[in-house]
């Protein structure tokens, strides 16, 4: 399943880009289970979600928890919990 995922502010300079597309594989349904799948991309990544209770998450565009499910070609946005002002 492809997910275009868009970081922001803390996240998205840990990372090092603004977003990217991932293919996940099928044993990912949802957010969690692709945090999950991410931080085992390497360190950036695991200290980017190490805290997911810190982040906030916006599946095409509304806000959702770790528990929401992914769909093939969703919109993912991953940021701390106040961004900019």
């Amino acid at each position: 399943m492809n997910i275009r995922l868009v970081y922001f502010a803390r996240v998205r300079e840990t990372i090092g880009k603004d977003g990217e597309t991932r293919e996940f594989d099928s044993s990912v349904t949802c957010v969690a289970e692709a945090l999950t799948a991410l931080r085992a991309e390497g360190e950036t990544y695991r200290i980017a979600f190490q805290e997911p209770e810190k982040l906030r998450f916006a599946l095409d565009h509304q806000f959702v928890d770790v528990s929401a499910k992914l769909h093939e070609g969703a919109e993912l946005g991953i940021f701390p919990p106040v961004t900019g002002g």
